[in-house]
């Protein structure tokens, strides 16, 4: 799941560009390693981090407007043109800009039902991607065909809809351009909401949201960014790319998630120190923000799970649980990627690290010495 507020206000659309009907497929894979920074923040706060150390910034989020690609307000029209300018710090930077989120795609379903609306959908993506110097598009549909915000449209018919869509970007936007989309890292999308044959020679990659696998649904606690499954959790960061890689999916068009946030769960009993007891979401915490929580929450104990290769905290005095990324499963899970020859890693959010010696720091040190050990 992405989150980040639904904003309605001053509506900026941009349409009108011919389609064409050549079919095109994705730029060739490249060999580079990507390092995606998902940002929700506005125009002053992604000026501390180092986004020397990132190849994409992908601007969350905008939504649709009718069957249009919309810039919802001045505040974002502001942030994006500033994201553009920080290719002066880094000229190789790629500013990508998604469509949707949780809570953020409720009438793609129905929008996305008609090959009309779809291509009115292109070419305003296209007009945008003009106006603003942007690089591409990333889609945060959640989720097509199933099940995602309760009370949202899902339909069989989405799956094939997406197809099209992104068939349809691709001929309207041309190689020049960068799609890649949003997919949940857990089976029953993995199963039934893309037509990943279908779909992967048309996109840039795939970024894949392995984490959340344990969520504010869940009943029972347990690793929330694991990057391996356990005899009692399945869903995992290994279980989604090893099930893409049977499907024959090219691995370096594959890319894992991490997230610079936790979860806390209450009411977990003792055993195994809350891992997987019976409970309910109480709330989140951004890394940032984790050194005053503990401050505030001074019972709580760390654990490893070795298998999962996975942190995790429990108070045992409150009876709470808390599911995360640390510096260690930020380190493996850099490595993982980087040892299978997988595209890249992205992170949900931002502006949710710690601006120096964070989470980005540390993707950062483990690709420059895993690339000095190739090296020598």
């Amino acid at each position: 799941m992405h989150y980040s507020f639904i904003r309605f206000s001053t509506i900026f659309v941009l349409a009108g560009l011919l389609f064409t009907s050549a079919t095109i497929k994705s730029h060739p894979p490249k060999n580079n390693f990507t390092v995606i920074a998902y940002y929700a923040g506005g125009t002053k706060d992604i000026d501390q981090y180092p986004i020397e150390k990132l190849t994409h910034i992908i601007f969350s989020f905008l939504h649709l407007k009718g069957n249009k690609f919309t810039v919802d307000k001045k505040e974002d029209t502001l942030t994006i043109q500033h994201l553009v300018a920080l290719k002066k710090r880094n000229p190789n930077l790629k500013i990508q800009l998604s469509l949707g989120g949780w809570g953020g795609c409720e009438t793609c379903s129905q929008v996305f039902s008609t090959p009309a609306a779809r291509q009115e959908f292109a070419e305003s993506v296209k007009a945008v991607m003009v106006y603003f110097k942007t690089d591409g598009i990333d889609l945060d549909w959640e989720y097509p065909a199933i099940e995602g915000v309760p009370g949202h449209q899902y339909l069989p018919a989405d799956k094939d809809n997406f197809t099209d869509l992104v068939q349809r970007l691709r001929t309207t936007m041309g190689n020049k351009y960068e799609i890649s989309f949003a997919a949940g890292g857990f089976t029953t999308y993995l199963e039934q909401s893309i037509d990943w044959k279908k779909v992967m020679p048309l996109v840039d990659r795939v970024n894949l949201m392995t984490y959340d696998l344990t969520n504010g649904y869940s009943t029972t606690t347990g690793h929330h960014t694991p990057l391996y499954s356990t005899s009692v959790q399945k869903e995992s960061t290994n279980n989604a790319v090893k099930y893409l890689e049977a499907l024959g999916v090219p691995k370096n068009k594959l890319v894992i998630g991490a997230a610079f946030y936790g979860r806390i769960f209450e009411n977990a009993a003792p055993e195994n120190n809350g891992l997987n007891q019976s409970t309910k979401f109480k709330h989140g915490v951004d890394y940032k923000g984790l050194p005053e929580f503990l401050v505030k929450n001074k019972n709580f104990h760390s654990f490893w799970d070795s298998t999962a290769q996975a942190p995790y905290m429990y108070d045992a005095t409150q009876k709470l649980f808390f599911t995360y990324d640390d510096p260690r499963s930020i380190q493996i899970k850099t490595k993982y990627a980087l040892d299978k020859k997988l595209n890249g890693i992205m992170f949900w959010e931002l502006n949710n690290d710690v601006p120096k010696g964070g989470l980005l720091d540390t993707i950062d040190k483990t690709v420059k010495e895993y690339s000095s050990t190739k090296t020598k």
